[in-house]
């Protein structure tokens, strides 16, 4: 019984080195995009192996950059409770897993299609590499490099279910890349200390907060109207067209408000409503190809 429960409380630990929320949404987006090419050998199958070689992806990357920044989640008060910095789990050991995971998701992906296997270890790569190991510690404008590792997900589900890179996966992909700095930035102003004494270079602390509100609105609107465009060129009804406008227009009167009266209470509901606006428009994608 008690190497039962010891084995589920190590999983547990290795569980949360996934933010198992971040990568669900970005599983979400990968399952819209595949799902928006309306593929006609949709079964379950196909999906199964999707989620399977996404998640795992996904997860490995994940993990990847836990270890990376276990230093610099010590020095943060959000983040020095997470199982790296507590030492509950050995760096080398959740290494050896993070490697293992993101072989096996890749792996899979490249067995399933050379494409898609070709866009999830870019993402991949671009989020561990590029962004994590290289800029992060470097440049505020590492939020880039992270944003187009965090838009391969819907490009590759779009890739895996038309064969091809087309004008509508990269419309996606540009949609959540755009989404992507209302997702962080508000989270940077919220925790700017936290960054501050980790050392990490963040829009505030580099441009100012209301130079970063400006750029969260711009970005705002730009990632409603990339989204918008691709919902438009998959054929979506008019119907489901209406919800995402009302969805894309509470995000911009939140990221316009928080431009106009600023306050830490808007800026950290316009990050929680930036989750909830790109899940639904995922949902959108979905439901409207089924």
């Amino acid at each position: 019984m008690r190497a039962f429960q010891a084995t589920h409380v190590k999983l547990r630990t290795y569980w949360v080195l996934t933010k198992p929320l971040q990568s669900g949404l970005l599983l979400t987006t990968g399952l819209a995009g595949f799902m928006s090419a309306r593929c006609p050998v949709l079964n379950w199958q196909a999906l199964l192996a999707l989620t399977g070689s996404l998640f795992l992806a996904i997860g490995g990357s994940t993990v990847l950059n836990m270890v990376c920044d276990r230093d610099i989640d010590a020095k943060m008060k959000r983040t020095a409770n997470r199982p790296l910095p507590l030492g509950r789990v050995e760096a080398s050991n959740a290494l050896l897993v993070g490697l293992a995971l993101a072989w096996l998701g890749v792996g899979w992906a490249f067995a399933l299609s050379p494409l898609y296997g070709t866009i999830v270890f870019a993402g991949l790569f671009f989020d561990v590499v590029v962004y994590t190991i290289w800029l992060k510690r470097r440049t505020p404008w590492s939020i880039v490099w992270g944003g187009i590792s965090g838009g391969m997900p819907i490009l590759a589900g779009r890739a895996l279910g038309t064969g091809q890179i087309d004008w509508i996966g990269l419309s996606l992909a540009l949609g959540v890349l755009l989404w992507i700095p209302t997702h962080i930035m508000t989270f940077n102003m919220r925790y700017y200390e936290d960054y501050r004494r980790a050392g990490i270079p963040t829009f505030p602390s580099a441009y100012g907060f209301q130079v970063t509100r400006v750029t969260i609105a711009l970005s705002s609107l730009a990632a409603s109207l990339a989204i918008a465009v691709a919902a438009i060129g998959i054929g979506m009804t008019w119907g489901y067209l209406r919800l995402l406008a009302v969805l894309s227009a509470g995000l911009l009167a939140l990221a316009i408000t928080s431009v106009v009266r600023p306050s830490e209470r808007l800026n950290f509901g316009l990050f929680k409503y930036a989750s909830v606006y790109m899940l639904s428009s995922m949902l959108l994608v979905v439901v409207e190809a089924i």
